[in-house]
């Protein structure tokens, strides 16, 4: 009210609901004795009594303020002496952090001085406020459930980064993280506190205690005898480690639990409490009472159904109460003590919440009879408090207080101009409104009441002790099916009441979501949309900025909940239009990612950066989309550009707000819409250093203004996004592979594009992080199951053992139960399945617009990198993260979906159009993923035979200039299982250890694909160029791998002898098992090659033949040597069995030799054997000793030397017998008497041969070539290597225009 306290003459002229009243049975003000009955029924005195008709004063509109202030002065005379009670207390009366000199290290202080986030190892932060005398209490809620010590310290505490509040003498301290009291020393106490708790902080200063409470419930007395007397006043002070957060209560607003006896450090505005409760008293009083005017009399009303006709006694009426009540609704107190107690209390008596139009009458009167920036403050405060308290209220098992505040925020954004300004000024910008959708996880199962509602625990009993799934499924005993059904029945019991709570979180966003109240501006979809966008932009800009972003854990459940209003709207959008797509097969067009009708922020597109894009593509973009490109955006913005920009912006901004610019004590000026994980916004930046250690090159957050600057979301429109006649809305640009239909409403599609952008922000990590409790109950599960085995062998003798034994299963036991219920709390709330079909149904989503965009030829390259991503991560998901509970197996349309996702795959990981490394990495690591598992691997055997060849053939393509590791696993795991002794699903010396998590795809069992085999034979020898370009890149590869291999294994083995024993770093280790396990994959794809099409070594047609054979022989000589010398180098590394080099044995590398071998020696035709003999005893480097070696016949100096050591084993094929079958080792037998008969032959038949003669490049082959036209020698296999990378001649430099066969002249 503009005028407050003068008389009757209010400022509004119009005093009409801003709802329709029903026409008034009243046209004007009811008879003078009627009205006074009606004032003095409505303003009661303090007591309650009323005087008797004859006694009271006459009460008109012209003396009821008189009256009114009277009566609210009543018991306010007691206010004087309320203010000598602070003794005991010293500083100021309101009580925050002490953000000018109290503090040490690097933190972010809230602009209400409440709330703090860490930001160094480890800041510290005191009160503005101390006590030296009496029972204090103050309140911290716990934003994040890390590192902290919350308590008291005195003045004299000097903290650093490595020691806070409880590690210095004077100073106490609370730590529920590691569950434990300090004070210099430090012992257990308490319980662990999780986020969305409550610890409360006491200190009796007449008896010198200190204790602390968890949600209320007393921790008991953590110190006594603390230091008192002159001098010794203590403040409130915690320090917490980087990113954790809290929020204080020091009494500015009313306690969670208070303490009988102890006074909160900030005192209540007692008088104005008084005040507002007498107001909401008359408030209640009007709503009660009915004047029946044709009666003449005053009657009781249904307070539920009431409502203000338009009669101007009962206007008038509230208008009075409202001059003093609405200056009270505006502080923060007042609002979560009187307002919202009693909005609560109106809900309390059951029904939906539209049984209840009281709350929209009261919201009604708020607009009407309060101003304007009153109501503001009013509704921010009232949100305030409802996420406060929805965030920091206990579990309890029937979820009912966290019930009971969702059901209030949905009354309060029923109201359609309540809802607009909340989302338009406060729900993204003040409150981090997500907190509203999100179901806190409870840590203590004992509080949440998960005991009662799940009697019974249960897990699963599966695995065998090595944690692999046990092949024979055991039959379940009658007693652990019971008890499996119990938990099943407990889980259910528990679903159904989180449920409801998920039920009420939805109607909140179907209410934000609604686009038909366009009464009084834009509809709340349309606002939503844009402070949905700029949420986005501040999760995808800031993701280094911990501080700022929303937390994981709150993400999935936004998510969730987002979905199933999206889907809501979008089914009823069909239901009215039949053209349109069902959410079944919702999709996001393609025209979304380059017509700019939505912002993508600075998130990577598939073909780059969107400038380069627009520069290359606009010529595509004219033609395709119709869409020119503005020749002003073009042009090229330099670094210095920006610079310039930011420090425009940044002295705007500084400009607009001088006092927030910079705060005392080397704060730094930070973005205004950076949310902070407390409830309101952190805005001050304090640092302990001169100059700060967070001060960047340019000003902080320059460069997010920028972002946002550029971001014109605040101005679109209904029309722009929609679109109306002749205006497609975000539509603009439809290619002509897109059909001409109607898909949905278009901001339905922004929202489901932000849906998934989401995902790829945060949501796929949380669901793997949750994961992990899972792990333990299987980990505790195997413990028992092992602990309970060892009781049973226990002898009776020794009951020491027995007694431990028990002590251990009791603990495993408790531990479990523990878990299961947890267990049962996340499955429930995370991995069940109806958010296992959302996450399908993101999947789903996502392939679609892929293949929708695939079609638009160039234009996929504007499709942001983010869709591929959550296209691979979300299966990956589903396969992974929820397959323990539910089977992917039953879900609708599965095997359809692997198929597209798996033509994705093929097709995209060597997509010319994807330009980034890592998403073409991530790629080709979820198709190397896919073909480890049967089941997704037959889906890859289903896609077009073109596609599939066309996949084969890029899997083929050259190894130089691209990452090709990845590309030989595949290759790999689709011949594993056919190759010679190569059968195996973990190596034989690996059996006896622990594996490693058997969901692996390494250790999935071999399931060759002989389909895709076929392809690459075919596309082997049709195409005469791709088999030697593919091979000299192989064995390229292969001769880099084992020799790095060598080099590294050599500096292990040197610093082995040393006598320091100075071991090489785990790193190194790591390093050099890859390059080991590298040339085995690598042998593996050459053993595939000579396998599927042998004619391109033995085929000395071809032209490349011969010498890829002879580049073969030498590697396989080469790897044969160095792993089969008797006591070398390899043989003595195996033996240190260093941890890291687990995976370096024989039998792996010398089986993929063989198999090489074997192929081109005994599985080949006569003029095959004799062609790949001859070349492979023709190279210098082979020794009959190392293929005897695979047979275990040793050399006789070798045997006679190693006489001693009779229990050294020698390698030996022979024992390998469950890994090599009888046939394999006949065909190695019969290798080993050809190559011996041949060699011995060779060893006959070879003359000696002069120096001269010899290859003056190798010296190793005789001179067989001479070159054109320079005419010097060198033996063919030098000249044929040389010419595949130089066409010079080795010596003169000349160009080598050809190369004939060069004999010796035999007169010579």
């Amino acid at each position: 009210m503009t005028s407050r306290g003068a008389g009757t003459a209010f400022s509004r002229k119009n005093y009409r609901l801003s709802t329709e009243p029903e026409k008034s049975k009243v046209t004007g003000i009811v008879n003078s004795r009627l009205l006074n009955d009606y004032l003095h029924r409505v303003f009661t005195s303090a007591d309650g009594n009323q005087p008797a008709a004859a006694y009271r004063k006459h009460l008109t509109f012209q003396n009821l303020q008189e009256h009114l202030e009277r009566l609210l002065a009543e018991e306010n005379g007691s206010e004087d002496s309320r203010d000598q009670v602070a003794e005991g207390r010293l500083g100021p009366s309101t009580v925050v952090l002490d953000h000018t000199s109290g503090f040490e290290g690097l933190l972010l202080v809230d602009d209400d001085l409440l709330g703090v986030i860490g930001h160094s190892n480890f800041g510290s932060i005191r009160a503005t406020t101390c006590v030296y005398k009496g029972k204090w209490i103050y309140e911290v809620l716990i934003s994040s459930q890390g590192l902290m010590q919350i308590g008291w310290c005195t003045l004299n505490c000097r903290f650093n980064q490595e020691e806070g509040v409880g590690d210095t003498p004077d100073s106490y301290a609370y730590d529920g993280n590691r569950v434990r009291k300090w004070n210099v020393t430090t012992t257990n106490y308490g319980k662990s506190w999780a986020a969305g708790d409550i610890v409360s902080c006491l200190i009796d200063l007449d008896e010198g205690t200190i204790a602390f409470c968890l949600n209320g419930i007393s921790l008991g007395t953590a110190f006594d005898n603390i230091t008192r007397g002159a001098g010794m006043a203590y403040f409130p002070a915690i320090s917490l480690s980087f990113k954790e957060s809290v929020a204080f209560n020091f009494g500015s607003r009313p306690l969670r639990y208070p303490v009988e006896g102890y006074r909160p450090l900030q005192d209540p505005p007692v008088a104005d409490l008084l005040k507002a409760r007498k107001l909401l008293g008359y408030l209640k009083n009007v709503i009660h009472i009915g004047i029946d005017v044709t009666e003449g009399k005053l009657v009781e009303k249904d307070t539920s159904m009431w409502q203000l006709q338009g009669e101007p006694t009962v206007l008038i009426t509230l208008a009075h109460i409202f001059n003093y009540f609405s200056p009270l609704m505006c502080k923060v107190y007042l609002v979560e003590d009187v307002l919202m107690t009693f909005l609560l209390s109106i809900l309390e008596r059951g029904g939906a919440v539209e049984a209840h139009p009281l709350i929209q009458q009261l919201l009604d009167l708020m607009w009407l009879l309060m101003e304007e920036y009153e109501v503001h403050e009013c509704l921010k405060q009232l949100l305030m408090s409802l996420l406060r308290a929805y965030r920091f209220s206990p579990i309890i098992p029937d979820l009912g207080l966290q019930i009971h505040y969702l059901r209030l925020t949905i009354a309060v954004l029923k109201h359609e101009k309540s809802r607009k300004y909340l989302l338009s000024n406060v729900l993204f910008d003040v409150l981090r409104s997500v907190v509203f959708f999100y179901i806190k996880s409870p840590l203590r199962v004992e509080e949440a009441g998960l005991q009662e509602l799940i009697p019974t625990t249960w897990w699963p009993n599966r695995f065998t002790k090595e944690g692999k799934e046990s092949k024979e499924v055991k039959e379940e005993s009658a007693e652990e099916r019971l008890r499996r059904r119990a938990y099943e029945r407990g889980c259910q019991r528990l679903k159904k009441r989180i449920e409801v709570v998920e039920g009420l979180q939805v109607q909140i966003l179907k209410l934000l979501l609604n686009n038909k109240d366009r009464g009084g501006g834009e509809a709340s979809r349309y606002i939503f949309l844009n402070k949905f966008r700029k949420f986005l932009q501040e999760n995808a800009s800031n993701r280094g900025n911990l501080a700022v972003l929303c937390p994981p854990e709150y993400m999935v459940c936004f998510l969730h909940r987002l979905i199933a209003a999206l889907r809501y709207f979008w089914d009823g959008h069909k239901a009215k239009t039949p053209g349109a797509l069902s959410s079944e097969e919702a999709y996001v067009p393609p025209q979304l990612f380059y017509n700019g009708k939505v912002d993508y922020f600075d998130l990577q597109r598939l073909g780059g950066l969107l400038s380069h894009l627009k520069k290359t593509l606009k010529d595509d973009l004219a033609a395709k989309a119709n869409i020119l490109i503005d020749p002003a955006e073009l042009q090229a913005v330099t670094m210095d550009d920006l610079d310039e920009d930011e420090e425009s912006a940044t002295s705007a901004a500084q400009s607009q707000r001088p006092s927030a610019a910079l705060a005392i004590g080397g704060a730094l000026a930070r973005p205004a819409w950076l949310s902070s994980p407390t409830l309101g916004r952190a805005n001050r930046f304090l640092s302990t250093a001169a100059v700060s250690l967070m001060n960047p090159r340019r000003p902080l957050g320059a460069l997010e203004k920028i972002k946002v600057l550029s971001l014109r979301a605040e101005q679109r429109t209904r029309e722009d996004i929609e679109g109306t006649h002749g205006n497609d809305g975000l539509l603009l640009g439809r290619p002509p592979e897109e059909p001409d239909q109607p898909i949905t409403e278009n901001s339905l599609l922004e929202v489901l594009d932000g849906i998934v952008m989401m995902y790829n922000l945060s949501v796929h990590q949380q669901l793997g992080k949750m994961v992990g409790v899972s792990d333990d109950v299987n980990e505790y599960a195997m413990a028992l199951k092992d602990t309970e085995e060892k009781i049973s062998r226990c002898p009776k003798r020794r009951r020491d053992i027995h007694e431990e034994l028990l002590k251990s299963q009791k603990v495993f036991s408790e531990k479990l139960n523990h878990l299961s219920r947890r267990l049962a709390w996340i499955n429930v709330t995370i991995y069940s399945k109806e958010k296992m079909l959302d996450i399908y149904w993101l999947l789903r989503v996502c392939i679609r617009t892929i293949e929708h965009g695939d079609r638009t030829g160039s234009l996929f390259a504007f499709m942001p990198e983010f869709y591929l991503s959550v296209a691979m991560n979300s299966y990956s998901a589903l396969k992974n993260y929820f397959s323990p509970v539910n089977s992917m197996e039953e879900l609708p349309g599965y095997e359809e979906t692997l198929m597209r996702l798996a033509a994705i795959l093929a097709k995209h990981f060597a997509d010319s159009r994807i330009v980034g490394t890592d998403i073409r990495d991530s790629l080709m690591q979820a198709l190397a993923s896919y073909v480890c598992y049967p089941h997704s691997l037959r889906a890859v055997e289903r896609i077009p035979e073109e596609q599939r060849i066309s996949m084969m053939k890029n899997l083929l393509a050259p190894y130089e200039q691209r990452p090709w590791a990845q590309t030989n696993w595949i290759l790999v795991r689709l011949w594993r299982g056919c190759g010679f002794g190569y059968r195996y699903t973990r190596l034989p010396h690996l059996l006896k250890t622990k594996p490693e998590d058997a969901s692996l795809p390494s250790l999935q069992k071999p399931c060759p694909s002989t389909l895709l085999q076929r392809h690459m034979a075919d596309l082997l020898r049709s195409d005469r160029d791709l088999a030697p370009s593919f091979l000299n890149s192989v064995l390229n590869q292969l001769n880099w791998a084992f020799s790095e291999f060598i080099g590294m294994i050599q500096e292990i083995q040197q610093a082995a002898e040393r006598l320091e024993r100075n071991f090489v770093d785990s790193r190194q280790l790591k390093v050099c098992a890859t390059c080991f396990d590298l040339s085995v994959s690598l042998l593996r794809v050459l053993e595939m090659t000579v396998t599927l099409a042998p004619e391109i070594f033995l085929d000395w047609n071809r032209p490349s033949s011969e010498l890829l054979l002879r580049r073969l022989a030498q590697l396989l000589n080469q790897v044969l040597n160095r792993v089969t010398a008797e006591r070398n180098l390899f043989d003595r590394v195996v033996n240190l069995r260093l941890p890291g080099l687990e995976s370096v044995d024989h039998y792996p590398i010398l089986v993929a030799v063989t198999g090489i071998l074997v192929r081109l020696l005994v599985d080949t035709d006569v003029q095959g054997t004799e062609r790949a003999t001859a070349v492979l005893l023709a190279d210098p480097c082979f020794q009959l000793r190392s293929i005897q070696y695979l047979l275990g016949h040793a050399e006789p100096s070798a045997l006679a030397a190693a006489a001693p050591a009779t229990d050294k084993r020698h390698f030996s094929l022979h024992t390998y017998t469950e890994y090599i079958s009888t046939e394999e080792l006949t065909k190695v037998e019969k290798m080993l008497n050809h190559l011996s008969e041949e060699s011995k032959q060779a060893a006959a038949t070879t003359l000696p041969t002069s120096e001269e003669d010899l290859c003056p490049i190798c010296y190793a082959h005789p001179i067989s070539a001479i070159f054109r036209p320079c005419s010097h020698k060198s033996c063919k296999a030098c000249i044929n290597q040389h010419l595949m990378n130089n066409k010079d001649c080795f010596f003169c430099k000349a160009t080598i225009t050809g190369v004939d066969d060069f004999t010796k002249p035999a007169s010579s």
